[in-house]
């Protein structure tokens, strides 16, 4: 024999003792779960399987799985009058209607009380007013002022500067003047743009241009939307802190108005640094501002400052909403109500602030000779400070004068 068949033969009687040794020293068998316990314990699990078929199918042991095949029992079921009737003492339609009114008794692990709003009432008539009543109101109204601004200028024209061209220059508006507008105007443009492609995205471009590229617009749009509040929100405290002793109303003003501010006919009346025109333009982008800032910050943090519950509580101590016929206005309100308000008040003003926006670009830059100057360089030429603002030039050259600066030294600075 050789040695491999030696070997093997070992290894043949090693494996046949192994075995032996499994054999007579296997641990005992273990018995399935108790069926009589297992059904005890799905009785608390309405009828479910427990932990404990879960572990056993697991080890390997038989489990008796006929139960879950198990669908109701008719014969335990209610005479066809019980079966009508509400179940357990509420039927579907009432817990619907609960949940529709924010009234049935809802547990959440996390979310706090939000998270128990299932169903929100509010949430179809908002829907409806931002589809059926925002979006075409709003778009019309901007439409309608490009067109109103575009027939103006096609009657009358461009506002030219009827004296000829002086070549001395004052400085209308200092740097800091210059970038505070700017800074307001360019972030406002950009937020009136986003918000516009937020509203009317799903109208507009989705059906045009496919889902893909709304959603990047629309991602695109949300960013610039809530991280360009911020430069507004600082431009609009710098031209209201540089401006607003210049804007106060005065007489002037109603001849300026009488006038119509030589915007119609020839007539060029006297105004001070801001005219009664840009007074109004003024004041309507403060208070407008104003307003459109704080329900935008209600609608970035609309858990920590919410803004309609305590407004309307303010509005009702003064009888306004009853007198006007609008009754007793809400109170308590959840903050999906307090976001769904926010935003529609938000869209609103904001169609009023681009409509007059627009018309102020159009003044600014097509509608006026020499007006962007004021904004551009910051210098306008005497004759253009003469014919649009001639108290304003005189207040200058008197301050010069005393200053003892004389026409040849150059452009004169600005109050």
């Amino acid at each position: 024999m050789s040695k491999r068949s030696s070997g093997f033969g070992w290894f043949m009687v090693l494996v046949a003792a192994l075995a032996a040794l499994a054999f007579f020293f296997k641990p005992p068998a273990v018995s399935g779960p108790d069926p009589d316990v297992l059904a005890e314990a799905r009785k608390a699990t309405g009828g479910a399987q427990t932990l404990e078929d879960i572990l056993a199918r697991q080890r390997g042991e038989k489990v008796d799985l006929s139960f879950r095949r198990e669908f109701g029992a008719p014969e335990a079921a209610a005479g066809l009058p019980g079966q009508l009737g509400p179940v357990g003492g509420a039927s579907d339609p009432d817990l619907w209607r609960a949940l529709r009114y924010d009234a049935a008794d809802i547990k959440v692990s996390a979310g706090g009380e939000v998270a128990k709003v299932l169903v929100q009432d509010g949430g179809m008539s908002w829907y409806s007013f931002r589809k059926n009543t925002l979006a075409p109101y709003g778009g019309w109204l901007l439409l309608g002022t490009i067109g109103a601004l575009v027939l103006f200028f096609l009657f009358r024209g461009r506002i030219r500067v009827d004296e000829p061209m002086t070549g001395r220059t004052v400085t209308r508006f200092q740097a800091i003047e210059r970038f505070a507008h700017w800074l307001l105007a360019g972030s406002f443009v950009l937020l009136g743009l986003s918000g516009l492609l937020v509203l009317f995205g799903r109208f507009v471009i989705l059906p045009t241009l496919g889902p893909e590229v709304n959603s990047q617009l629309l991602i695109a749009s949300k960013f610039i939307h809530n991280n360009l509040a911020w430069p507004f929100m600082l431009g609009l405290t710098m031209v209201f802190v540089m401006w607003v002793w210049h804007n106060i109303p005065d007489r002037t003003d109603i001849t300026w108005f009488k006038q119509a501010g030589g915007i119609i006919g020839k007539n060029h009346p006297p105004a001070k640094k801001f005219n009664g025109g840009q007074k109004i333009i003024f004041w309507s982008v403060i208070l407008l501002g104003v307003s459109i800032s704080l329900s935008g910050l209600s609608l970035l943090f609309p858990f920590e400052l919410p803004l309609f519950a305590k407004t309307f509580a303010i509005l009702n101590d003064t009888g306004l909403p009853q007198w006007i016929g609008f009754g007793v206005l809400p109170t308590d309100l959840a903050p999906q109500e307090e976001m769904q308000l926010a935003q529609a008040w938000h869209a609103i003003v904001a169609f009023l602030f681009m409509a007059i926006i627009i018309a102020h670009i159009y003044i600014g830059s097509i509608g006026m000779e020499g007006a962007f100057d004021a904004m551009g360089s910051g210098e306008v030429d005497e004759a253009w400070a003469h014919q649009h603002h001639s108290i304003w030039l005189d207040e200058v050259k008197a301050r010069d004068a005393k200053a003892g600066k004389t026409p040849d030294a150059g452009a004169t600075p600005a109050e």
